[in-house]
């Protein structure tokens, strides 16, 4: 489960992720992240955020909460690798549905490093 110091809640995160932050699209997700989170944020919310859009395009109840049980456990892995002060929002597409949890970590660090927001930390693969 991802700590709650780490999820982003608020409509206005979400939206100055994806408005004013830089996207990297690969085949079944889009990431969008947003660095240089003022101080005061950071001092209240230390550490990478994550979001989730899973939207009804990927499929019925069932299946949305699968693909967003499986992003977010991939996210947790990603709070060491990604710098403090970054708001991470993830948008699964319809093909998240089908996609297993290996492409969709390796989706999701592909966009991570073509932003260049992954850290290297000690004997990470």
């Amino acid at each position: 489960m991802l700590p709650e110091p780490h999820r982003l809640r608020r409509r206005s995160d979400f939206a100055s992720a994806v408005r004013r932050g830089q996207r990297a699209a690969r085949r079944d997700v889009v990431v969008h992240a947003l660095t240089g989170i003022q101080a005061e944020a950071l001092v209240r919310d230390p550490g990478p955020r994550f979001g989730l859009v899973v939207s009804k395009a990927v499929g019925p109840a069932v299946i949305r909460h699968r693909v967003a049980r499986r992003l977010r456990h991939i996210c947790v892995g990603l709070v060491r690798e990604v710098p403090e002060g970054t708001h991470v929002v993830i948008r699964a597409l319809p093909g998240a549905a089908t996609a297993t949890s290996e492409d969709l970590d390796r989706q999701l660090r592909s966009g991570l490093r073509k932003l260049n927001l992954l850290v290297s930390v000690g004997n990470s693969a």
